[in-house]
């Protein structure tokens, strides 16, 4: 792997992003949680976000934009993509790569009308490019098992490690606890009034 040996790197916790050019490899790991890679090929500006999109309930029928989950989501994926326009990026040259939605959190109440944690992560991310016109170049999302994604800006690769089932339980610990957190910010702004001048 000479790329992942002579560039800089950064790693990314969830709720994060980063944006740089092309002298950087950015990584992070994945449970349920998804990573946008978003590059220009113009402009050589990269960038990857990590994020969760949490509820306590998933309905097949609800679209994501009208969930708080779903605008969370949108937010993350426009403050990556508007800190690649600060830096010189184009919107409409963007391509993407996308990783993570593993079935690692599974919630206890799921039914048949109810996605897990991870399948909902994964269809809105298939969605938001889809609407937006930003093409998916690649993807890996999906399974059962947490993956660890090198995004290397030299040439927009992404290497993928798959993270065995037999070390997953500190790791579904840490993302569970990451979930119900952003759920209960979530609802304690919901409660919060807007004002609007």
């Amino acid at each position: 792997m000479r790329t992942l040996r002579k560039l800089e790197r950064v790693a990314i916790r969830p709720g994060e992003y980063h944006v740089a050019g092309s002298d950087v490899v950015i990584t992070t790991i994945l449970g349920s949680c998804v990573s946008a890679c978003l590059y220009d090929p113009f402009t050589k500006i990269i960038g990857m976000n990590h994020f969760l999109l949490s509820n306590k309930r998933y309905s097949r029928d609800l679209p994501y934009s009208l969930t708080e989950a779903g605008r969370y989501g949108i937010y993350a994926m426009e403050l990556l993509i508007n800190e690649m326009m600060k830096r010189g990026a184009k919107r409409a040259n963007l391509h993407a790569k996308a990783f993570g939605g593993a079935a690692v959190l599974q919630s206890p109440e799921r039914a048949d009308n109810f996605f897990c944690v991870g399948d909902v992560n994964s269809r809105f991310i298939l969605d938001f490019l889809k609407t937006e016109g930003i093409p998916l170049v690649v993807s890996d999302l999906g399974g059962d098992r947490g993956r660890v994604v090198h995004f290397c800006g030299d040439d927009y690769s992404v290497y993928v490690k798959k993270i065995r089932k037999s070390i997953n339980p500190d790791f579904v610990r840490k993302e569970r606890k990451f979930w119900q957190i952003s759920i209960e910010k979530q609802e304690r702004r919901a409660g919060e009034t807007d004002i609007w001048l």
